[in-house]
């Protein structure tokens, strides 16, 4: 499985949208079997998208993302865990032994909900809403 982290100075890139780097980890049953870094130069979403689905990525790691960069990539098959912050090395360690939900690896301000940065989603919030007039 390869997982690329958005990297910036040793530590997760504040937000993906501007991001020019990714950490890109091949890991397998026993372990990292190779990391390197690449370059992001493309100029628009579509391309950034797609340069990333060809370097064969199935998760993204990242901190801000804008809902139509996040939706783009869903959308290619790629699993995109946002709002994370902390130095790559941890955060690598942390998602590989199950404890990257930690609050500590969570962006400033998101309020512990990784999907929406303290917002609920707005299908969540409708359904929501015509529970609460039913009733």
């Amino acid at each position: 499985m390869k997982i690329a982290v958005s990297v910036w100075e040793g530590r997760v890139s504040p937000v993906f949208d501007t991001a020019s780097r990714l950490l890109i980890l091949d890991v397998e049953e026993t372990g990292e079997a190779s990391r390197f870094e690449v370059f992001l130069d493309e100029q628009t979403c579509s391309r950034k998208c797609s340069r990333i689905q060809v370097l064969g990525v199935e998760v993204l790691i990242c901190g801000a993302i804008s809902r139509h960069f996040q939706g783009v990539l869903t959308a290619t098959g790629i699993h995109v865990i946002p709002w994370v912050c902390g130095p790559v090395s941890e955060v690598m360690s942390a998602y590989m032994e199950g404890t990257l939900s930690h609050s500590r690896y969570l962006m400033p301000g998101c309020r512990h909900r990784r999907v929406s940065c303290g917002r609920e989603p707005v299908q969540i919030r409708r359904k929501r809403l015509e529970v609460t007039k039913v009733s």
